[in-house]
């Protein structure tokens, strides 16, 4: 089976009996299991100080894993992104290893992309995901076809709220050789403004969030707009916004409202119901990749395969 690499470029690993149970559960599945000698350090809120964060990363490039999977995500990679050596992270992506991670690890795929054009993964963490009492069935079978090349692309069933809000849009392809990128909305917005948020036009943008109120969802995607990210995409994918509370005082404002205005600010569709974010079940996305949006009724599909293909 796989080579996997864990490593911990953000947060300190606080669940320890998590991070046991993902190594256990990977080993379980037939794979063979490298843990980096500073994937539980500890510095602050910190896997280790910048330096060692770094050094971490090196180490990850250069072991020839055929995945190179983060521990946790956090926070801590927008500090160390110019420290990251871009040129030997692309030459183990094109040697075959698979950097794999979300939510912080947004920082650091799109960094990867805007320096070099290389390719990564959104996906699953090691406690997270592979390290629940009962890891999610879906989850582990988009990892295994991202492994072994047999992925085509991620579909998903619309809601009847979306399927009816874009019913003005025939059936069909609505986005053809357009880069997937994007991954957590709060990690993406840091980047505008820097080196190393990609200038993509002609996208499919995906975004996820979590603990984020839906106004604070609105005034992210208000400074893609005013910045004009948005308006540069084909399609916009909404994947799940989870873990945040209403109060008295939105008086009916929600994660609704937010898609409702999104959608009377751009032309591009916008799509929801996606599953990927911090959640149990989660697709694998080849992040910097070309793909196809699909959608017919309601059923919506992102291809890559038939691109590799060609």
């Amino acid at each position: 089976m796989a080579h996997i690499y864990i490593y911990s470029p953000s947060g300190a690993v606080r669940d320890k009996q998590a991070f046991k149970r993902g190594i256990q559960r990977l080993t379980k599945l037939g794979h063979s299991v490298e843990v980096d000698a500073d994937a539980l350090t500890s510095s602050m809120r910190f896997a280790g100080d910048d330096a060692t964060r770094l050094a971490a990363i090196n180490r990850a490039a250069s072991s020839g894993a055929d995945v190179a999977l983060i521990s946790r995500g956090g926070y801590g990679l927008t500090r160390i992104l110019s420290g990251i050596d871009y040129k030997k992270v692309a030459k183990a992506v094109q040697k075959g290893t698979h950097f794999v991670g979300l939510s912080d690890f947004t920082a650091f795929q799109s960094a990867l992309l805007a320096k070099t054009g290389g390719h990564s993964w959104a996906g699953p963490a090691l406690g997270e995901d592979f390290g629940q009492e009962q890891p999610d069935d879906i989850m582990e079978a988009c990892f295994d076809d991202m492994l072994s090349g047999q992925g085509e692309g991620a579909g998903w069933r619309l809601s009847t709220a979306c399927a009816s809000a874009l019913s003005h849009k025939r059936d069909g392809v609505w986005a053809q050789d357009a880069v997937l990128w994007g991954g957590n909305l709060s990690v993406l917005v840091s980047l505008l403004g820097t080196p190393y948020l990609p200038q993509i036009k002609g996208g499919v943008l995906f975004l996820e969030d979590v603990s984020e109120h839906p106004y604070r969802i609105e005034r992210m995607l208000t400074q893609l707009l005013h910045s004009g990210v948005l308006a540069q995409q084909k399609a916009v994918v909404l994947g799940q916004f989870t873990q945040y509370k209403l109060t008295p005082h939105d008086k009916g404002f929600n994660f609704q409202s937010v898609v409702d205005w999104l959608r009377t600010q751009i032309k591009a569709p916008t799509l929801t119901d996606f599953p990927f974010g911090h959640v149990q079940t989660k697709v694998c996305l080849p992040v910097g990749k070309k793909v196809s949006l699909v959608v017919e009724d309601r059923e919506a599909l992102i291809l890559w395969a038939h691109h590799a293909h060609s």
